[in-house]
């Protein structure tokens, strides 16, 4: 059974990867972008494609690290360890909710 499951997995990424394959190879036309002032980038189109994806996934990544220290911070709180202790130390007589 782990052996079909891992199959599966990796049929998936194949079949993923020579899609995103093909709509490389089919989108190489030139694309001009322009920017301010006269300024352009003529570059073909999947690699337009990939640099807005990969702006965007930066940005969210960004904008999502304030609360995810937030929340790690307050999980540290929660579980009663110092931001001087380690959360990988471990304690045998501290409850571990089990």
């Amino acid at each position: 059974m782990k052996h079909i499951v891992w199959l599966l997995k990796w049929v998936l990424k194949a079949s993923i990867f020579f899609t995103l394959f093909a709509f490389a190879l089919n989108n190489q036309q030139d694309v001009t972008i322009n920017f301010f002032f006269g300024t352009q980038w003529r570059a073909p189109m999947v690699l337009v494609v990939l640099a807005a994806f990969s702006i965007g996934l930066i940005a969210g990544v960004l904008a999502m690290l304030p609360r995810w220290w937030k929340h790690r911070k307050a999980a540290a709180r929660a579980r009663g360890f110092s931001s001087a202790q380690s959360p990988s130390t471990f304690n045998p007589n501290q409850p571990h909710g089990l």
